[in-house]
């Protein structure tokens, strides 16, 4: 009598395969993670030694224990798989395509219901590698702030897309994930930016939350909910190549935020004129806090 072929041995050790995908915690696999698992449950669960990855990622499927979800990136002839069980949130996706990433950005704002707006994008931060030789703020000059700041914002061309949803994979400064916090959203809990790291990110990247106006309103919304003393202890830390507690401090004056707060970002040193947004045509000018902004703001 032949012996049972490879799906066949997979079907026979279906009850033990559901039982174990039913009992872990774990609700997103990689295909990594998937050829993980056949290596170590092969034997417990007789599984033929030809049986791929493929094999098994197929059976999960069709079997309804896992669903499949496609992942494509812009611009590039790339596609990845992730498999799921249960009701997993876009969040929970997007940061799996990284797994040392976390929530940032506008996609942070909405969660810390800063917003009255949706973000039609996901947004998530993966920190790059230590630089060996980081830049020197010795060598900034005006005439260095004013060539950066006449071009527009650099933006990463990185774009994940699975069913109607997008996500923005950032690669950001190497920061030991400062200011991250887990948060309960949904069925899980997940990275998020504090909400003092999440007001510096957008205001050093506000094209990753919809523009200067919306950034404005943002720390309108934030007034009330944060710490002027950790909002600057965060940035110090961050210590960034450009005076960013310039531009700060512009938006929480904007914001209407006391007096007192103000002055914790208007006693730092304004060596430079700076600019509250890259590429501006139209453009105002703030003796308080050496900033130029767009006109109107």
């Amino acid at each position: 009598m032949p012996g049972l072929n490879r799906f066949q041995m997979l079907q026979h050790a279906k009850p033990e395969i559901t039982k174990f995908f039913s009992e872990t915690k774990k609700d997103i696999f990689s295909p990594q993670d998937i050829a993980r698992i056949i290596l170590e449950k092969s034997m417990e669960w007789r599984l033929a030694k030809v049986t791929t990855e493929e094999d098994f990622a197929r059976f999960l499927k069709e079997r309804n224990i896992l669903k499949e979800i496609k992942i494509t990136f812009s611009g590039q002839d790339k596609e990845v798989f992730r498999y799921v069980k249960g009701d997993v949130s876009n969040y929970q996706i997007a940061l799996s395509l990284n797994r040392q990433s976390y929530i940032s950005h506008y996609t942070a704002v909405f969660l810390h219901g800063l917003t009255n707006n949706i973000p039609k994008r996901v947004y998530t931060n993966t920190e790059q590698s230590r630089k060996s030789n980081p830049p020197n703020k010795s060598n900034l000059t005006q005439e260095k702030i004013d060539s950066a700041f006449s071009k527009p914002m650099r933006k990463t061309k990185n774009i994940a897309t699975f069913f109607d949803n997008s996500v923005c994979l950032i690669n950001g400064k190497n920061l030991n994930r400062l200011g991250v916090s887990e948060i309960p959203v949904a069925n899980a809990t997940i990275p998020v930016t504090n909400i003092e790291r999440t007001l510096i990110d957008i205001a050093v990247r506000p094209d990753y939350c919809g523009g200067v106006y919306e950034v404005q309103e943002v720390y309108a919304m934030a007034k009330g909910q944060i710490s002027s003393n950790r909002l600057l202890a965060t940035l110090k830390k961050i210590d960034f190549i450009y005076p960013y507690h310039q531009v700060i401090g512009f938006y929480l004056e904007k914001a209407g935020y006391k007096e007192e707060i103000l002055r914790l970002f208007e006693k730092e040193d304004k060596l430079f004129n700076f600019y509250l947004a890259y590429d501006m045509k139209d453009k105002q000018f703030s003796k308080r806090w050496k900033l130029f902004y767009p006109k109107g703001l």
